[in-house]
Parts: C-alpha cells; sequence; structure tokens
C-alpha cells in the first residue's frame, strides 16, 4: 500500500523543482522566483488548506454509499466556498491591503504574484475533488490509481512548462501558475473517471450499521481541516519576517528551490499517514509499521545529507535549477539546516495516523498550533535582531516548530493501548 501512495507523493514534489527550473530559465527569474515562493504559493496553500484533509476522512469515513454522498456533497460546498475566497483575494483590492499591507512583500514582486495568484484560481476546487476521491481510492485498496493520476498531472504540468520555456514570450509566474492549474485539474479529472467502478461497488455495498451524520463528521473532519490551515499559515508569516530581513529578494527567491527538492525527500514520510489509518486496525502491525517508518526516516535524511555533503548540491542548484551563482552558494548552504526535515516527516505522519485511526484529531490541531507559535517566536526575534540572512532564519523556525511539533504528538500518543476504541 505505500509504494504507490509514496510514488504519487514523489511525483508531486517532482512539480515543484520542475516548476522553479523552468522559471529560472525565462526573464527576470529571481523576480518571479520570489513572487512563486514568497507569495503564489503559499497563499494558494493557505486558502485550499480546510480541503487538504478531506483525504484522511474520505478515507477513514466512507464506509458506505450514505457516508460517501454526505461528505462529497460536503466538500463541493466548502471547495466551492474558498474558491470565491479565492477569486476575492486574487481580484479584488483585498490582494493589496495582504500582500502589501499585511505581509510587506518587496514592491518589486507584487504585480507578477497578482497575476500568478489569479491564473491559480481552478486550484482549489480541483485539489478538493482529487483528494476526495483518492480517499476513497485508498480505501478499497486501489491506490496504483493514485499514482497514475500523478503521473498524467506531471505530464499535463510539465507540457506546459515546457511550452513556455519553448515560447519565452510568457512571464515565468503565468507558465509556473498555468501549469501547476492545468495539472491538478486533470488529476481530479483523471480519478474522477477511474473512480466509477469503485463506486458502483460502494453503492451496492449494505450500510453501515451506523450511519454518518453530518454532526459526526463535523467534529471528526473540522479539527484535521485547521490543522494544514494552521500549519500553512506560517507561510506567509515566513514570507512577511523574511522580507523584513537582510537579502529578502534572494531569501524569497531560493525558499521555493530548496522547497521543492526538499518535499521530493519528504514524500516517502507523507505518504505514512494514509497508510497508518488504513492497517493499524491490524493485529500486531504497530511494531512492523513502526520499523518501516524509523527506516524511511534514516533512508531519506540520508540521502539529503548526502546531496548537501557532496558536490551535488552545487550540480543541482546551478544547472538544474538554472540559480545564479550567488543564489547557488545560498541554496547549497541553507540546504543542511534542511537535512533533518525528511527524518521528520514519517514520524509526525504515524503518529498523527495514530490519531486520525482513534478519531482522536483534537490532539493533531493542538500540535500543529505549537507548532506555528514556536516557528512565529523564532521569526519575530530574527525580525528584532535583523543581522542574520532570512533564509537561515526562516529554515531555523521551521525546524524549531515541527520539533515543538513532533514532541508534543509523542508525547500523547503514549496513552494509547490496545484497547483504545477506533472509528
Amino acid at each position: 500500500m505505500w509504494w504507490p501512495l509514496a510514488t504519487s507523493w514523489m511525483l508531486m514534489g517532482l512539480e515543484f523543482p520542475l516548476v522553479t527550473a523552468t522559471v529560472s530559465r525565462l526573464v527576470d527569474p529571481e523576480i518571479h522566483l520570489a513572487a512563486y515562493g514568497g507569495v503564489v504559493f503559499p497563499l494558494s496553500l493557505m486558502i485550499e488548506a480546510p480541503v487538504i484533509m478531506i483525504l484522511v476522512a474520505s478515507t477513514a469515513l466512507c464506509k458506505d454509499w450514505l457516508a460517501y454522498r454526505l461528505i462529497r456533497n460536503f466538500i463541493v460546498v466548502l471547495g466551492s466556498i474558498l474558491t470565491v475566497i479565492h477569486i476575492v483575494v486574487a481580484f479584488t483590492p483585498v490582494y493589496g491591503i495582504i500582500v502589501q499591507d499585511v505581509l510587506g512583500v518587496p514592491d518589486i514582486i507584487v504585480e507578477p504574484a497578482r497575476i500568478g495568484l489569479q491564473c491559480m484560481t481552478p486550484w482549489t476546487l480541483s485539489i478538493a475533488v482529487r483528494r476526495f476521491f483518492q480517499g476513497v481510492v485508498i480505501r478499497a485498496g486501489q491506490t496504483r490509481l493514485i499514482g497514475l493520476g500523478t503521473l498524467v498531472r506531471l505530464f499535463v504540468s510539465s507540457a506546459v512548462l515546457l511550452g513556455g520555456l519553448a515560447v519565452s514570450s510568457f512571464p515565468g509566474i503565468v507558465v509556473a501558475t498555468v501549469a501547476m492549474s492545468s495539472g491538478a485539474m486533470v488529476e481530479a479529472g483523471f480519478i474522477l473517471i477511474f473512480v466509477r467502478p469503485i463506486l458502483r461497488n460502494l453503492k451496492a455495498s449494505p450500510a453501515h450499521p451506523s450511519p454518518l451524520t453530518l454532526k459526526q463528521l463535523g467534529i471528526f473532519y473540522w479539527p484535521l481541516a485547521l490543522t494544514p490551515l494552521i500549519s500553512l499559515a506560517n507561510l506567509p508569516i515566513l514570507s512577511a519576517a523574511i522580507s523584513r530581513m537582510p537579502h529578502a529578494i534572494e531569501s524569497l527567491a531560493v525558499w521555493p528551490v530548496l522547497g521543492g527538492l526538499s518535499f521530493v525527500f519528504r514524500s516517502g514520510g507523507l505518504a505514512m499517514q494514509e497508510v497508518v489509518v488504513s492497517l493499524y486496525d491490524r493485529p500486531h502491525f504497530d511494531v512492523p509499521l513502526k520499523k518501516f517508518v524509523a527506516m524511511i526516516s534514516v533512508c531519506t535524511s540520508g540521502m539529503l545529507f548526502i546531496i548537501a555533503a557532496t558536490p551535488l548540491s552545487t550540480l543541482w542548484f546551478e544547472w538544474g535549477a538554472a540559480l545564479t551563482p550567488e543564489l547557488t552558494v545560498l541554496a547549497s548552504s541553507a540546504l543542511w539546516l534542511m537535512v533533518i526535515f525528511p527524518a521528520m516527516s514519517p514520524w509526525e505522519s504515524f503518529f498523527q495516523g495514530q490519531f486520525v485511526h482513534r478519531g482522536m484529531t483534537a490532539f493533531i490541531t493542538q500540535a500543529v498550533c505549537l507548532y506555528l507559535t514556536g516557528s512565529s517566536i523564532f521569526l519575530l526575534a530574527g525580525v528584532r535582531y535583523g543581522q542574520v540572512t532570512g533564509l537561515y532564519v526562516g529554515l531555523a523556525a521551521m525546524l524549531t516548530g515541527l520539533g515543538i511539533q513532533l514532541w508534543w504528538l509523542w508525547r500523547n500518543s503514549r496513552r494509547f493501548d490496545d484497547h483504545t476504541p477506533s472509528l
């Protein structure tokens, strides 16, 4: 079960480096990378945040046709509301209030970022539909479809990126955001078509003895929905803090490049949550799961360490990502702060999967609140001190927050025993 999910996450992770590598080869790369990584992507993720965990909800709760219809209607309404919010932010003066007055990003990236955010309008609803049906697919054990869907998405976004590179007359921010939106829409359409046989089987299956109600769905889902919302709120905070520290443009330009590389190695760990939710009921499965998580943790961070410690980092940043020599030096030195990130992701997913399995999702929200608090305090100290490059402070703040979050999850997971009821 893990391999198809991990492959899907890894393919999604490859999309981000491809985007940044393409933008780096177009006109004014530093400006458009900063606009994409410092404004467009963080704001788009924050707006879509409430639908991110619908994959976990549909995996855990789509036990019969009635539950499926309830969750489907819920996510369509929620996704539509969030799309309206995205439109308001991208196409009205609200954008200026958020980006200029609140975030305080450099003026030179304000307008490119506005155009990019407008191009990302279909993103949220596409992600909502995709993740909901992916949960249905995972529950049916057909995880191969998820990898295929992500492969189709990567093909479409890569085609758009190559087209933009060939024409070279479009701004980098437009090429990047159109590629991301197109890939998300096509993947949602793919999973919607190929989930139909699973839905026919689900419709014919017997009703669950305890039907899911909207109230139960709300109690289960809203703490989960708050989790990525709170976590992703840190991205605009990071952008605002970095914009107020030394070397702001350079730091914002390198940020998405580092994030994309890190995401590739974190993908295996991120896939663990759905595996834990699906398999934790099996007898004596706890110990093998922990061993597997430990193996992923060591292997992924080990591979990133090898890149950071060898000329491979310079090779990627200068040739693959097409960064300038100055930005390559900055990215290579900052990569050392990211080496531990892949090791933390599998354990975060493992502990969160335990809480989701038992319906105790409030603990996940608490952990993310601690993450946001810890990283924000660190960022505030960095801004007040004002002598350290923003990129380094931002990465150290994230590492601090993730450490606190992981500690809280581990601390509360120790209360579990074999008699704790699950959903």
